[in-house]
């Protein structure tokens, strides 16, 4: 075994972090990337030691945190006199500590914190040079390691000083607290600490499982991805709730509510604010409720119970992400006490929280009276489709709300209620559902804005899924071809912006899917005979559909 090999276990407890030595490219001193250790390649072993020591020091001290390297690019001299100042202050403060240090502490700290060293180096003060053992610092492949990688927590063997901020007043690095103590001590401190003895004793004893393996939608990374506002003319307006009167129809109706939306001008190349009225009211039935019956489909609920997006802790398993102490303990003294212990000794994170608020849009508008070849309407399959996926849903633990949509003009965008967030879906809901007739026109890019401002504010859920039943075919008076499409993809993009995913199914309609993407853009979308065509891959479609929110945006 090398000298750098042997030092890497001494370099991680001084680092605070798992960190790797190696030796320098020929002819180089000694410095760190954040990752690893270089020595000079070469050098006696006593060398090669106080450099590991010094550099691995700088690490767990903080010293080298991007707050302290970013003044430090392209200013060679700047860097050698903090790296002299900051180099005697942690090994004074090593010296206390690690009997190995003491013998290398043979000058007084010029300062007492990171930044006053940099204020040190950046002055006209006389800074006596660092012994050669020093190394040198590298400022870029110091930023470079920590933007391509998660910063570890790191010991601060400085514990009361005070943390700088960047110039602009905020933390730039959020692991580095004022006063954070070292991971070791507070092992010491609260020897039970279940987290903290996890991570030892899984580093000693080994066999856990990676993280994120063989988890329920462990492969999925959600994160909301909300795009600043444009600005000038192609600004999106907010919409502008409307104050009902009694001459506005259906204004009088109990539990009405709307607003005024804005509709993208693709020829002008601009927003019209204010332009679409949208109203969603509550959807009444006077029929026959015992006759609402929701047909079940075993394969679609198998599928969309597959979908995790909230961790749970499960203990007591034979595999896992870390040792479980409670079960380790309860191991240790059935061992003592002569009897078998049970190996299941691990805690397992799984995605298996819900944490998802669906709102299914039903189009009820006049062109899904279309047929398909067995005569059944497109809007007979929309509603079956709706029916069991809000049942299906429902049932999993899922929020869930269902609205149709249409319209009759821009200033008639109607969203009846059939089953709010707050209500179950039971046979009074499935009778709406039923009673619901297409009728009216398809201005779907304000169906779709309405809708989505229902889901963001009622949903109550950190996961929101707009689900459109539509045949994809947006028309009305003044709104149709090349202008409705992108009003249609506009609102889909304008939802996804504020953390909102998009799944657009269109059922029992001839449709192509060329047509589809003119129309629903970049919005998942899958389109079939019936709804048993796509419950095989339901879970699919939605993961899709949720993680597109943390893909980049144009």
């Amino acid at each position: 075994m090398t000298e750098p090999d042997r030092l890497r276990l001494l370099a991680t407890f001084l680092a605070g972090r798992s960190i790797d030595v190696a030796a320098a490219p020929a002819g180089q001193p000694a410095y760190t990337d954040g990752q690893v250790v270089y020595v000079s390649a070469g050098a006696a072993a006593e060398q090669q030691r106080r450099e590991m020591l010094l550099q691995s020091a700088l690490l767990g001290a903080g010293s080298l945190a991007p707050q302290y390297v970013k003044p430090l690019r392209a200013r060679a001299a700047i860097a050698r006199r903090y790296l002299a100042c900051e180099g005697h202050r942690v090994l004074g403060d090593l010296a206390a500590r690690l009997p190995l240090a003491a013998g290398l502490h043979d000058a007084d700290a010029l300062s007492s914190s990171s930044a006053e060293s940099l204020a040190l180096a950046r002055s006209r003060r006389r800074i006596p040079d660092a012994p050669d053992w020093f190394g040198v610092l590298k400022p870029g492949a110091l930023l470079g390691a920590v933007s391509g990688t998660e910063p570890d927590v790191r010991v601060r063997f400085d514990v009361n000083a005070d943390l700088p901020v960047g110039e602009d007043g905020s933390d730039e690095d959020e692991d580095d607290e004022p006063g954070e103590q070292s991971k070791i001590l507070k092992l010491f401190e609260s020897p039970l600490n279940s987290q903290l003895m996890s991570d030892l004793l899984r580093k000693l004893l080994g066999g856990a499982r990676a993280s994120g393996e063989n988890q329920a939608g462990g492969e999925l990374r959600l994160g909301s991805v909300r795009k600043a506002q444009d600005v000038g003319v192609n600004a999106r307006p907010m919409p502008t709730r409307i104050q009902f009167t009694d001459n506005d129809k259906p204004g009088a109706a109990v539990g009405v509510g709307g607003a005024r939306y804005p509709e993208w001008d693709v020829y002008g190349d601009r927003y019209r604010p204010d332009w679409c009225r949208v109203i969603d009211y509550p959807l009444t039935t006077t029929v026959d409720v015992s006759a609402a019956e929701v047909p079940q489909d075993p394969v679609l609920r198998r599928r969309l119970s597959r979908i995790g997006l909230g961790p749970r802790r499960l203990r007591g398993r034979a595999d896992g992400d870390e040792l479980d102490t409670e079960a380790l303990i309860s191991m240790w003294v059935d061992l003592r006490s002569g009897h078998s212990a049970a190996e299941n000794i691990y805690l397992e994170r799984r995605k298996l929280e819900r944490n998802l608020g669906v709102l299914i849009l039903v189009d009820a508008s006049g062109s899904a009276t279309d047929e398909d070849p067995a005569g059944l309407a497109v809007h007979e399959h929309q509603c079956r489709a709706a029916a069991v996926l809000a049942a299906t849903l429902e049932e999993l633990g899922d929020r869930v709300a269902v609205y149709g949509f249409r319209s009759q003009g821009r200033h008639a965008v109607h969203l009846p209620a059939i089953k709010t967030f707050g209500q179950r879906f039971g046979a009074l809901a499935r009778a709406r559902l039923n009673q619901l007739r297409p009728s009216g026109y398809t201005r779907l890019g304000a169906a779709i804005r309405g809708a989505g401002q229902i889901l963001k504010t009622e949903a109550g859920t950190p996961n929101r899924l707009l689900l459109v039943l539509s045949d994809g075919h947006p028309y009305d008076d003044g709104y149709e071809g090349r202008y409705a499409e992108a009003d249609a993809r506009r609102a889909l993009e304008e939802l996804r912006a504020d953390g909102v995913a998009c799944l657009c199914l269109t059922i029992g309609a001839g449709i192509t899917g060329d047509a589809l993407e003119r129309v629903f853009g970049s919005a998942c979308n899958a389109t079939g005979t019936e709804l048993a065509d796509l419950s095989g891959r339901m879970d699919e479609l939605f993961l899709t559909a949720l993680a597109e929110l943390a893909a980049p945006q144009r």
